[in-house]
């Protein structure tokens, strides 16, 4: 196992993700990784993380080589070892690097991803989730009714329009699903067509 590591030669600056499921903060060393965490924070039965979780050695065609995968998410359902590299970024002898990982992966019977990009209306939906997260009183009580209106399904404007006051319900909307109080499926966008 390995601690959370920054370089000085780095040209990104290292931080701290807090994750509500997990209650505690998470070493990140770019931006890529800070957003990776938190979509994790609101992946379903996330249990725990780890940053840097472990170094692999491996031989290749060209000699002995190292990786150090990104994080370990565990999960109710799994544990996901992962990597995350901007697409633009990934060189061939990353490809060798994440070959292997996946290989002590299979062994391990976890699985394993390389995140080299979002759609953009997952990192949009994230960011407006994220927003939420102070206190917020709900004097009109549009919680109720929203959490109503999500049994029955439909987008964010569909829950929102359910209500008598639907600009002011957008922000307890959001807040029900920074909480964890409603869920959405990040695969979909979540504001439908109108």
């Amino acid at each position: 196992m390995r601690w959370f590591s920054w370089r000085r030669a780095q040209r990104h600056r290292p931080s701290l993700q807090f994750l509500v499921s997990t209650g505690r903060h998470h070493g990140a060393e770019s931006l890529e990784e800070a957003r990776l965490l938190l979509v994790l924070d609101f992946a379903a039965g996330l249990v725990d993380v780890l940053s840097q979780p472990l170094r692999l050695r491996f031989d290749t065609a060209t000699g002995r080589r190292g990786h150090i995968p990104d994080f370990l998410a565990v999960t109710r359902t799994g544990i996901w070892l992962i990597d995350v590299r901007p697409r633009a970024l990934i060189a061939p002898e990353d490809l060798e690097a994440f070959a292997a990982t996946a290989e002590v992966a299979l062994v391990c019977g976890w699985h394993y991803t390389v995140v080299a990009g979002w759609r953009e209306h997952v990192a949009a939906a994230v960011d407006a989730f994220s927003s939420q997260r102070r206190p917020l009183s709900d004097p009109l009580g549009l919680r109720p009714v929203l959490g109503a209106a999500a049994r029955e399904g439909g987008t964010f404007g569909e829950l929102v329009d359910a209500t008598r006051f639907p600009p002011l319900a957008r922000a307890q909307l959001l807040h029900l699903l920074w909480h964890r109080r409603l869920g959405t499926d990040l695969n979909r966008p979540a504001i439908g067509p109108r």
